[in-house]
Protein backbone atom coordinates (compact mmCIF):
# COMPACT_ATOMS: atom_id res chain seq x y z
CA UNK A 1 0.00 0.00 0.00
CA UNK A 2 1.11 3.82 -0.45
CA UNK A 3 3.36 4.85 2.22
CA UNK A 4 1.61 7.70 3.31
CA UNK A 5 4.85 9.14 5.77
CA UNK A 6 5.56 12.71 4.55
CA UNK A 7 8.99 13.47 6.02
CA UNK A 8 9.07 17.40 6.95
CA UNK A 9 12.61 18.00 6.57
CA UNK A 10 11.71 16.55 2.41
CA UNK A 11 9.43 19.08 2.05
CA UNK A 12 11.77 21.70 3.73
CA UNK A 13 14.27 20.94 1.43
CA UNK A 14 12.23 21.09 -1.58
CA UNK A 15 11.36 24.36 -1.38
CA UNK A 16 11.21 27.64 -0.02
CA UNK A 17 9.31 29.37 2.93
CA UNK A 18 7.28 30.87 0.55
CA UNK A 19 5.58 27.93 -1.01
CA UNK A 20 6.02 25.69 2.22
CA UNK A 21 2.74 25.65 3.51
CA UNK A 22 0.85 25.28 -0.48
CA UNK A 23 3.41 22.36 -1.21
CA UNK A 24 2.25 20.46 2.04
CA UNK A 25 -1.05 21.04 0.96
CA UNK A 26 -0.19 19.58 -2.76
CA UNK A 27 1.48 16.16 -0.90
CA UNK A 28 -1.29 15.89 1.49
CA UNK A 29 -3.92 15.81 -0.98
CA UNK A 30 -2.20 13.84 -3.64
CA UNK A 31 -1.47 10.94 -0.49
CA UNK A 32 -5.19 11.07 0.03
CA UNK A 33 -6.18 10.41 -3.40
CA UNK A 34 -3.35 7.59 -3.84
CA UNK A 35 -4.85 5.77 -0.80
CA UNK A 36 -8.44 6.14 -2.45
CA UNK A 37 -7.18 4.46 -5.66
CA UNK A 38 -5.44 1.76 -3.78
CA UNK A 39 -8.89 0.76 -2.08
CA UNK A 40 -10.49 1.06 -5.76
CA UNK A 41 -7.72 -0.80 -7.11
CA UNK A 42 -7.68 -3.66 -4.68
CA UNK A 43 -3.55 -3.18 -4.51
CA UNK A 44 -0.62 -0.82 -3.84
CA UNK A 45 1.18 0.82 -7.05
CA UNK A 46 3.64 -1.48 -8.47
CA UNK A 47 1.58 -4.16 -5.87
CA UNK A 48 1.03 -7.62 -7.10
CA UNK A 49 -2.40 -8.73 -5.65
CA UNK A 50 -4.70 -11.44 -6.72
CA UNK A 51 -7.74 -9.40 -5.22
CA UNK A 52 -7.02 -6.93 -7.44
CA UNK A 53 -9.55 -5.35 -9.53
CA UNK A 54 -8.50 -2.99 -12.41
CA UNK A 55 -5.42 -1.34 -13.06
CA UNK A 56 -4.29 2.24 -12.80
CA UNK A 57 -3.90 4.38 -16.21
CA UNK A 58 -1.88 7.45 -15.67
CA UNK A 59 -2.93 11.05 -13.81
CA UNK A 60 -4.90 13.63 -14.94
CA UNK A 61 -3.93 17.33 -14.10
CA UNK A 62 -6.44 19.28 -11.93
CA UNK A 63 -5.72 22.89 -10.15
CA UNK A 64 -7.59 23.71 -7.45
CA UNK A 65 -7.96 27.56 -6.09
CA UNK A 66 -7.68 27.60 -2.24
CA UNK A 67 -6.82 30.53 0.34
CA UNK A 68 -3.06 28.72 0.11
CA UNK A 69 -2.74 29.54 -3.96
CA UNK A 70 -3.29 27.29 -7.06
CA UNK A 71 -3.14 23.46 -6.00
CA UNK A 72 -1.27 21.30 -8.89
CA UNK A 73 -3.06 17.93 -8.44
CA UNK A 74 -2.69 14.63 -10.32
CA UNK A 75 -5.78 12.95 -10.06
CA UNK A 76 -4.91 8.90 -10.63
CA UNK A 77 -7.04 7.84 -13.60
CA UNK A 78 -8.58 3.72 -13.88
CA UNK A 79 -8.22 1.48 -16.88
CA UNK A 80 -12.20 0.60 -15.88
CA UNK A 81 -14.12 2.94 -14.22
CA UNK A 82 -13.48 6.48 -13.04
CA UNK A 83 -12.20 7.87 -9.98
CA UNK A 84 -12.95 11.35 -8.69
CA UNK A 85 -12.24 12.55 -4.88
CA UNK A 86 -14.19 13.74 -2.82
CA UNK A 87 -12.95 16.64 -1.50
CA UNK A 88 -12.74 18.25 -4.97
CA UNK A 89 -17.06 18.19 -5.27
CA UNK A 90 -17.04 21.40 -3.33
CA UNK A 91 -14.98 23.19 -6.35
CA UNK A 92 -18.61 23.61 -7.99
CA UNK A 93 -19.28 26.01 -5.74
CA UNK A 94 -16.29 27.67 -5.25
CA UNK A 95 -16.47 27.82 -9.13
CA UNK A 96 -19.61 29.29 -8.83
CA UNK A 97 -18.72 32.01 -6.34
CA UNK A 98 -15.45 32.74 -8.02
CA UNK A 99 -17.56 33.54 -11.40
CA UNK A 100 -20.24 35.54 -9.66
CA UNK A 101 -17.59 37.50 -7.73
CA UNK A 102 -15.67 38.28 -11.59
CA UNK A 103 -19.12 38.77 -12.76
CA UNK A 104 -20.10 41.38 -9.98
CA UNK A 105 -16.68 43.54 -10.42
CA UNK A 106 -17.56 43.90 -14.06
CA UNK A 107 -20.47 44.97 -13.48
CA UNK A 108 -19.48 47.58 -11.07
CA UNK A 109 -17.46 49.14 -13.57
CA UNK A 110 -13.97 47.03 -12.89
CA UNK A 111 -11.83 46.48 -16.41
CA UNK A 112 -11.03 43.17 -17.23
CA UNK A 113 -7.18 43.89 -16.75
CA UNK A 114 -8.20 44.61 -13.08
CA UNK A 115 -10.17 41.74 -12.74
CA UNK A 116 -7.64 39.62 -14.19
CA UNK A 117 -5.51 41.37 -10.95
CA UNK A 118 -8.66 41.12 -8.63
CA UNK A 119 -8.40 37.40 -9.56
CA UNK A 120 -4.72 36.71 -8.54
CA UNK A 121 -4.69 38.98 -5.31
CA UNK A 122 -7.16 36.20 -4.40
CA UNK A 123 -4.34 33.76 -4.64
CA UNK A 124 -5.35 32.36 -8.22
CA UNK A 125 -3.54 32.12 -11.16
CA UNK A 126 -5.41 35.24 -13.06
CA UNK A 127 -7.96 35.53 -15.68
CA UNK A 128 -7.84 35.99 -19.37
CA UNK A 129 -10.26 38.51 -21.02
CA UNK A 130 -11.67 36.08 -23.66
CA UNK A 131 -12.77 34.37 -20.10
CA UNK A 132 -13.61 37.00 -18.58
CA UNK A 133 -16.84 37.84 -21.47
CA UNK A 134 -17.57 34.10 -21.45
CA UNK A 135 -18.24 33.56 -17.82
CA UNK A 136 -20.35 37.28 -18.07
CA UNK A 137 -22.42 36.01 -20.82
CA UNK A 138 -24.16 34.19 -17.85
CA UNK A 139 -25.60 37.11 -16.95
CA UNK A 140 -27.72 36.78 -19.63
CA UNK A 141 -30.61 34.47 -18.35
CA UNK A 142 -31.08 37.03 -15.75
CA UNK A 143 -31.29 40.15 -17.48
CA UNK A 144 -33.19 38.99 -20.04
CA UNK A 145 -36.00 37.52 -17.26
CA UNK A 146 -36.12 40.53 -15.64
CA UNK A 147 -36.53 42.35 -19.17
CA UNK A 148 -39.13 40.38 -20.47
CA UNK A 149 -40.92 39.79 -17.15
CA UNK A 150 -44.50 40.53 -17.36
CA UNK A 151 -46.40 43.69 -15.76
CA UNK A 152 -49.17 43.68 -13.59
CA UNK A 153 -51.62 46.49 -13.09
CA UNK A 154 -52.07 50.11 -13.74
CA UNK A 155 -49.04 52.38 -14.17
CA UNK A 156 -49.93 55.97 -14.65
CA UNK A 157 -46.62 57.29 -14.89
CA UNK A 158 -44.22 57.18 -17.37
CA UNK A 159 -40.40 58.11 -17.42
CA UNK A 160 -38.38 57.79 -20.59
CA UNK A 161 -34.83 59.03 -21.17
CA UNK A 162 -31.81 58.14 -23.38
CA UNK A 163 -28.19 57.55 -22.51
CA UNK A 164 -26.18 57.59 -25.30
CA UNK A 165 -23.11 55.04 -26.16
CA UNK A 166 -20.70 53.90 -28.77
CA UNK A 167 -21.01 50.45 -30.48
CA UNK A 168 -19.27 48.89 -33.19
CA UNK A 169 -21.38 48.19 -35.96
CA UNK A 170 -20.47 47.13 -39.33
CA UNK A 171 -16.49 48.10 -39.10
CA UNK A 172 -17.81 51.46 -37.79
CA UNK A 173 -18.18 53.15 -34.34
CA UNK A 174 -21.62 54.45 -34.12
CA UNK A 175 -22.98 56.49 -31.11
CA UNK A 176 -26.78 54.40 -29.50
CA UNK A 177 -29.38 55.35 -27.99
CA UNK A 178 -30.02 52.89 -24.47
CA UNK A 179 -33.81 54.23 -24.07
CA UNK A 180 -34.58 53.49 -20.04
CA UNK A 181 -38.26 52.95 -18.97
CA UNK A 182 -39.32 53.84 -15.35
CA UNK A 183 -42.88 53.66 -14.12
CA UNK A 184 -44.57 53.85 -11.28
CA UNK A 185 -47.68 52.21 -10.02
CA UNK A 186 -51.25 52.53 -8.63
CA UNK A 187 -49.51 51.88 -5.19
CA UNK A 188 -47.01 54.57 -5.60
CA UNK A 189 -43.94 52.23 -6.00
CA UNK A 190 -41.32 52.78 -8.83
CA UNK A 191 -40.23 50.18 -11.19
CA UNK A 192 -37.52 50.02 -14.51
CA UNK A 193 -39.75 48.64 -16.95
CA UNK A 194 -37.88 48.25 -19.53
CA UNK A 195 -34.77 49.06 -22.11
CA UNK A 196 -34.21 49.61 -25.54
CA UNK A 197 -31.16 49.78 -27.90
CA UNK A 198 -31.35 52.12 -31.13
CA UNK A 199 -32.01 55.22 -32.98
CA UNK A 200 -33.55 57.65 -30.33
CA UNK A 201 -35.12 59.84 -33.23
CA UNK A 202 -36.64 57.00 -35.50
CA UNK A 203 -40.68 56.81 -35.02
CA UNK A 204 -40.88 53.64 -35.63
CA UNK A 205 -37.84 52.88 -32.96
CA UNK A 206 -40.27 54.62 -29.99
CA UNK A 207 -43.33 52.39 -31.18
CA UNK A 208 -41.87 49.02 -31.53
CA UNK A 209 -40.15 50.04 -27.66
CA UNK A 210 -43.44 51.40 -26.29
CA UNK A 211 -45.39 48.08 -28.59
CA UNK A 212 -43.50 45.39 -26.49
CA UNK A 213 -43.81 47.36 -23.07
CA UNK A 214 -47.61 46.78 -24.19
CA UNK A 215 -47.55 43.31 -25.10
CA UNK A 216 -46.18 42.92 -21.71
CA UNK A 217 -48.85 44.27 -19.75
CA UNK A 218 -48.10 47.82 -18.99
CA UNK A 219 -51.33 49.72 -19.31
CA UNK A 220 -53.74 52.16 -17.29
CA UNK A 221 -50.69 55.11 -18.47
CA UNK A 222 -52.12 59.10 -18.26
CA UNK A 223 -48.83 60.82 -18.61
CA UNK A 224 -45.43 60.07 -20.33
CA UNK A 225 -41.99 62.28 -19.46
CA UNK A 226 -39.16 62.44 -21.83
CA UNK A 227 -37.61 64.79 -23.97
CA UNK A 228 -38.82 66.38 -27.44
CA UNK A 229 -37.39 63.13 -29.28
CA UNK A 230 -38.80 63.21 -33.26
CA UNK A 231 -41.50 60.78 -33.30
CA UNK A 232 -42.27 59.75 -29.65
CA UNK A 233 -45.50 61.84 -29.37
CA UNK A 234 -46.77 60.44 -32.21
CA UNK A 235 -46.09 57.25 -30.89
CA UNK A 236 -47.22 57.78 -27.35
CA UNK A 237 -50.17 58.85 -29.00
CA UNK A 238 -50.88 55.75 -31.06
CA UNK A 239 -49.50 52.94 -28.89
CA UNK A 240 -50.48 54.37 -25.32
CA UNK A 241 -53.11 56.81 -25.86
CA UNK A 242 -51.59 58.93 -22.92
CA UNK A 243 -50.28 62.76 -22.65
CA UNK A 244 -47.03 63.56 -23.13
CA UNK A 245 -45.37 65.75 -20.64
CA UNK A 246 -41.59 67.92 -22.60
CA UNK A 247 -39.19 67.58 -19.67
CA UNK A 248 -38.74 71.08 -18.01
CA UNK A 249 -35.43 71.03 -17.53
CA UNK A 250 -34.87 70.22 -21.04
CA UNK A 251 -37.23 72.61 -21.82
CA UNK A 252 -35.12 75.31 -20.17
CA UNK A 253 -32.24 74.74 -21.71
CA UNK A 254 -33.23 74.21 -25.42
CA UNK A 255 -35.55 78.20 -24.65
CA UNK A 256 -32.10 79.85 -23.67
CA UNK A 257 -30.15 78.86 -26.68
CA UNK A 258 -32.04 81.60 -28.20
CA UNK A 259 -31.05 84.33 -25.86
CA UNK A 260 -26.95 85.81 -24.93
CA UNK A 261 -25.49 84.26 -22.16
CA UNK A 262 -25.90 87.33 -20.06
CA UNK A 263 -29.29 87.51 -20.21
CA UNK A 264 -29.47 83.69 -19.17
CA UNK A 265 -30.30 84.24 -15.79
CA UNK A 266 -32.96 87.20 -15.97
CA UNK A 267 -34.82 84.71 -18.63
CA UNK A 268 -34.57 81.59 -16.90
CA UNK A 269 -36.38 83.66 -13.67
CA UNK A 270 -39.06 84.92 -15.67
CA UNK A 271 -39.98 81.63 -16.69
CA UNK A 272 -39.76 80.19 -14.00
CA UNK A 273 -42.53 82.24 -12.87
CA UNK A 274 -44.81 80.18 -14.15
CA UNK A 275 -43.68 76.92 -12.33
CA UNK A 276 -44.65 78.85 -9.02
CA UNK A 277 -47.69 79.08 -9.74
CA UNK A 278 -50.95 76.68 -8.16
CA UNK A 279 -53.11 75.32 -11.08
CA UNK A 280 -53.27 74.96 -14.93
CA UNK A 281 -54.97 77.85 -15.54
CA UNK A 282 -52.69 80.58 -13.58
CA UNK A 283 -49.68 78.60 -14.89
CA UNK A 284 -51.52 79.21 -18.56
CA UNK A 285 -51.94 82.96 -18.17
CA UNK A 286 -48.33 83.66 -16.72
CA UNK A 287 -46.60 81.46 -19.35
CA UNK A 288 -48.53 83.74 -21.99
CA UNK A 289 -47.46 86.96 -20.80
CA UNK A 290 -43.80 86.07 -20.04
CA UNK A 291 -43.49 84.75 -24.01
CA UNK A 292 -45.26 87.82 -24.88
CA UNK A 293 -42.51 90.01 -22.87
CA UNK A 294 -39.96 87.65 -24.24
CA UNK A 295 -40.91 88.04 -27.89
CA UNK A 296 -40.69 91.75 -27.94
CA UNK A 297 -36.96 91.35 -27.60
CA UNK A 298 -36.16 87.74 -28.52
CA UNK A 299 -39.11 86.31 -31.35
CA UNK A 300 -37.40 83.03 -32.02
CA UNK A 301 -37.66 82.56 -28.10
CA UNK A 302 -41.08 83.60 -28.05
CA UNK A 303 -42.06 81.48 -30.97
CA UNK A 304 -40.52 78.27 -29.20
CA UNK A 305 -42.65 79.12 -25.61
CA UNK A 306 -45.87 79.19 -28.27
CA UNK A 307 -45.04 75.78 -29.65
CA UNK A 308 -44.02 74.25 -26.07
CA UNK A 309 -46.97 75.70 -23.88
CA UNK A 310 -48.78 72.81 -23.53
CA UNK A 311 -46.32 69.94 -23.38
CA UNK A 312 -44.04 71.35 -20.95
CA UNK A 313 -47.27 72.23 -18.87
CA UNK A 314 -49.10 69.25 -19.15
CA UNK A 315 -48.31 68.04 -15.55
CA UNK A 316 -50.31 71.15 -13.89
CA UNK A 317 -53.18 68.35 -14.47
CA UNK A 318 -52.11 66.18 -12.30
CA UNK A 319 -52.43 65.54 -8.84
CA UNK A 320 -50.71 68.52 -7.17
CA UNK A 321 -48.63 65.50 -4.52
CA UNK A 322 -47.15 64.38 -7.82
CA UNK A 323 -46.29 67.02 -9.44
CA UNK A 324 -43.11 68.02 -8.14
CA UNK A 325 -41.52 64.53 -9.44
CA UNK A 326 -43.71 64.61 -12.90
CA UNK A 327 -42.41 67.64 -14.34
CA UNK A 328 -38.99 66.39 -15.60
CA UNK A 329 -36.63 63.67 -16.38
CA UNK A 330 -34.77 63.90 -13.20
CA UNK A 331 -35.98 61.24 -11.23
CA UNK A 332 -33.92 58.89 -13.86
CA UNK A 333 -31.36 61.12 -14.20
CA UNK A 334 -28.60 59.64 -11.53
CA UNK A 335 -29.87 56.35 -12.49
CA UNK A 336 -28.37 57.37 -15.96
CA UNK A 337 -25.33 58.58 -14.29
CA UNK A 338 -25.03 55.02 -13.07
CA UNK A 339 -25.33 53.74 -16.19
CA UNK A 340 -22.87 55.92 -17.76
CA UNK A 341 -20.22 55.41 -14.95
CA UNK A 342 -19.99 51.79 -15.29
CA UNK A 343 -20.57 51.84 -19.47
CA UNK A 344 -17.04 54.31 -19.97
CA UNK A 345 -14.89 51.42 -18.71
CA UNK A 346 -15.93 49.57 -21.24
CA UNK A 347 -15.47 52.91 -23.57
CA UNK A 348 -16.89 51.08 -26.92
CA UNK A 349 -19.12 48.43 -27.18
CA UNK A 350 -18.28 44.98 -29.10
CA UNK A 351 -21.99 44.63 -29.88
CA UNK A 352 -25.83 45.79 -28.76
CA UNK A 353 -26.08 42.57 -26.66
CA UNK A 354 -22.93 43.61 -24.58
CA UNK A 355 -24.59 46.61 -24.06
CA UNK A 356 -27.95 45.41 -23.23
CA UNK A 357 -25.85 42.45 -20.86
CA UNK A 358 -23.78 45.40 -18.74
CA UNK A 359 -26.86 48.23 -18.74
CA UNK A 360 -29.72 45.50 -17.74
CA UNK A 361 -27.44 43.97 -15.09
CA UNK A 362 -27.21 47.93 -14.00
CA UNK A 363 -30.77 48.30 -14.15
CA UNK A 364 -31.88 44.94 -12.27
CA UNK A 365 -29.29 45.72 -8.96
CA UNK A 366 -30.94 49.39 -8.62
CA UNK A 367 -34.48 47.83 -9.27
CA UNK A 368 -34.03 45.55 -6.41
CA UNK A 369 -33.09 48.65 -4.30
CA UNK A 370 -36.34 50.31 -5.77
CA UNK A 371 -38.57 47.45 -4.20
CA UNK A 372 -36.68 48.08 -0.75
CA UNK A 373 -37.75 52.11 -0.28
CA UNK A 374 -41.09 53.34 0.61
CA UNK A 375 -43.47 54.87 -1.60
CA UNK A 376 -42.06 57.00 -4.42
CA UNK A 377 -45.10 58.77 -5.40
CA UNK A 378 -47.90 59.69 -2.39
CA UNK A 379 -50.80 56.59 -2.76
CA UNK A 380 -53.73 59.43 -1.94
CA UNK A 381 -52.76 61.16 -5.11
CA UNK A 382 -53.61 58.04 -7.55
CA UNK A 383 -57.52 58.61 -6.47
CA UNK A 384 -57.88 61.81 -8.10
CA UNK A 385 -56.60 59.96 -11.21
CA UNK A 386 -60.25 58.43 -12.06
CA UNK A 387 -61.86 62.22 -11.63
CA UNK A 388 -62.93 63.82 -14.88
CA UNK A 389 -60.02 66.28 -14.23
CA UNK A 390 -57.53 63.93 -15.90
CA UNK A 391 -59.91 64.17 -19.29
CA UNK A 392 -59.74 67.64 -19.51
CA UNK A 393 -56.04 67.43 -21.05
CA UNK A 394 -57.04 65.14 -23.27
CA UNK A 395 -57.14 67.95 -26.29
CA UNK A 396 -53.24 68.14 -25.25
CA UNK A 397 -51.50 65.31 -26.01
CA UNK A 398 -50.11 66.32 -29.27
CA UNK A 399 -50.64 69.70 -30.82
CA UNK A 400 -48.96 70.73 -34.42
CA UNK A 401 -47.08 73.58 -32.58
CA UNK A 402 -44.75 71.19 -30.41
CA UNK A 403 -41.60 71.08 -30.74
Amino acid sequence: MTDDRLPLAELMAKTGDGDFLRTIAESVLQIIMEADVDGLVGAGRHERSGDRTTWRNGYRDRSLDTRLGTLNLKIPKLRTGAYFPGFLEPRKTVEKALVAVIQEAWIAGVSTRRVDELVQAMGMAGISKSSVSKLCKDIDERVHAFLKRPLTGDWPYLWLDATYLKVREGGRIVSVAAIIAVAVNTEGKREIVGLHIGPSEAEVFWSDFLKDLARRGLTGVKLVISDAHEGLKAAITRVLSATWQRCRVHFMRNALAYVTKGQNTVVAAAIRQVFLQPDHAAATQVWRQVADQLRVRWPKLGACMDAAEHDVLAYMTFPEQHRVKLHSTNPLERLNKEVKRRADVVGIFPNEDSIIRLVGAVLLEQNDEYQLQHRYMQIEGMAALATPIIEEVQPLQITPKAA
